[in-house]
């Protein structure tokens, strides 16, 4: 049996990505690159926002999930992407979902490098663990 609030969150920073691809400043192209992965994942979108930054930057795209959501912003003076996908498990395990859709993502972007994390939600004691591996990540430091 799943819990309720249990849900699987994965982030992944995309740097040295090539940048003449139109989805680094286009938002159609984005939103359509994500909607695209999306429902190639089996995920459900239920909506969407797109907006670019003033000419030459780059673009924050959210895409609202019935399972929960993706969000991607690009920088394409710093040839970066940040990615945030989470997926609840209310009516069954969506990991597997979520998991197909950061890597279609990345492979959009062809970075050169990728930092993963991968954090349990709503499991008591659940650990953030780094993606690949099974060390906990370091605790995060009060600031």
């Amino acid at each position: 049996m799943i819990e309720r609030m249990q849900g699987l969150h994965l982030t992944a920073d995309l740097r040295r990505c090539p940048t003449d691809r139109a989805l680094f400043g286009d938002p159609g192209a984005l939103r359509d690159c994500c909607l695209q992965a999306v429902m190639a994942c089996g995920l459900t979108p239920v909506g969407e926002l797109f907006h670019r930054f003033e000419p030459g930057g780059g673009v924050t795209g959210v895409v609202l999930l019935a399972e929960s959501h993706l969000a991607v912003h690009t920088w394409p003076e710093l040839g970066a992407v940040t990615i945030d996908v989470y997926v609840c498990n209310f009516s069954g395990d969506n990991g597997a979902r979520a998991e197909a859709l950061l890597a279609s993502l990345e492979g959009a972007f062809a970075p050169g490098a990728v930092d993963r994390q991968r954090l349990q939600r709503g499991r008591p004691g659940a650990a953030l663990m780094a993606c690949g591996t099974d060390e906990p990540a370091p605790p995060a430091r009060a600031t």
